[in-house]
């Protein structure tokens, strides 16, 4: 069984594969799992670099979202069968209802992650693949996926033809778009690229604004919206972009706030202006619970949705697949398959 360990964190060349003989050795309520394939995420960028909140165990095996069949189970086991196909979730104690600082712990920070040939996971910490998802499709979603739907149905969900407001083109945002056409939303996003712009359209995005066109994109969201405002923000810019999706919120509109920081600066911003501009409900968010992963997975099975996958590498290029995820660049997830 070969499995990747984070050795020396700062590189992409300290994450350093190695060969074991024996396969893990199921207790009485856990599943093993044969991995078939895994994606990257923005937290696995900043565990390497060292700046993820959570101090990564020494030697872990990176990555949290992985995909694969059960291939042994313990004797208690009562959730999953040999043959199911099954996905991690991102927080193995979080099962429902809000979470605490007891249940934070992660696959490829504090736990071992999914980056292996072979993984032990307990049978509470997975669900099963919807049936119509390839591999790399499914291990696009534990992650990106269940927060995406968690920003979306987590709080006040909008209602057909309210407006949902999506940021960028980032994993996240692309499911964001995917899932509220799926509820019936009115959808804006924003995106620096005219490429990008029509691949959003061809998504389901009814309107695109190119914020580097308009810096003040906020009054173009008005517009589009007759002057209304954007109902529920799937805020993933953070400092960044903070200023603007509170002015071009609806009078009662919902802010999902998924990213809270940025390396340029240091805080979140909002002047008083922009606030007086709305009664805006703010709602801080990160990943969800396995339920919310399961009521995603039925919406997803219902309707057929699938997961954008920009590019799969294989497992000996690991390091090239880090990399190529660092720029930027794909539209969709980056997916690595583990042979």
């Amino acid at each position: 069984m070969r499995s990747y360990h984070l050795e020396a964190p700062g590189t992409v060349e300290g994450i350093v594969p190695r060969d074991t003989a024996d396969l893990p050795e199921p207790g009485p309520r856990d599943i093993l799992v044969r991995v078939r394939a895994v994606s990257l995420n923005k937290r696995d960028l900043l565990i390497l670099n060292g700046s993820y909140p959570l101090k990564a165990a020494p030697d872990v095996i990176p990555v949290s979202d992985g995909a694969g069949e059960v291939v042994a189970v313990g004797a208690e086991v009562t959730r999953f069968s040999v043959g199911d196909r099954v996905t991690g979730t991102y927080f193995p104690r979080w099962l429902d209802g809000r979470i605490t600082p007891a249940l934070i712990d992660q696959p490829g920070a504090t736990l071992p992650g999914m980056l292996t040939e072979y993984a032990l996971l307990d049978q509470e910490a997975a669900v099963r693949v919807p049936d119509h998802l390839g591999w790399e499709e499914a291990t696009c979603l534990p992650c990106a996926g269940v927060t995406a739907w968690n920003a979306l149905t987590g709080g006040d969900p909008p209602l057909p033809g309210e407006t949902v407001l999506t940021l960028g083109t980032g994993a996240l945002a692309l499911f964001a778009v995917q899932f509220a056409k799926l509820l019936g939303a009115e959808v804006v996003a924003t995106t620096s690229s005219p490429a990008k712009a029509e691949r959003l359209k061809t998504l389901g995005a009814d309107h695109v604004v190119n914020y580097v066109e308009s810096p003040e994109w906020a009054a173009d969201v008005r517009q589009l919206t007759g002057g209304r405002g954007a109902d529920l923000i799937v805020e993933t810019g953070g400092p960044e972009t903070i200023e603007q999706s509170v002015r071009a919120s609806a009078l009662y509109g919902r802010i999902a706030l998924v990213a809270a920081n940025s390396p340029r600066r240091p805080s979140l911003e909002i002047t008083t202006d922009a606030l007086a501009s709305s009664l805006i409900t703010m709602r801080r968010l990160f990943v969800g619970s396995r339920t919310h992963f399961e009521q995603m997975n039925r919406a997803i099975a219902l309707h057929g949705l699938r997961p954008l996958v920009d590019r799969v590498f294989p497992y000996d290029e690991v390091h090239a697949a880090y990399r190529y995820y660092a720029t930027g660049a794909a539209f969709g997830k980056v997916v690595i398959r583990v042979a």
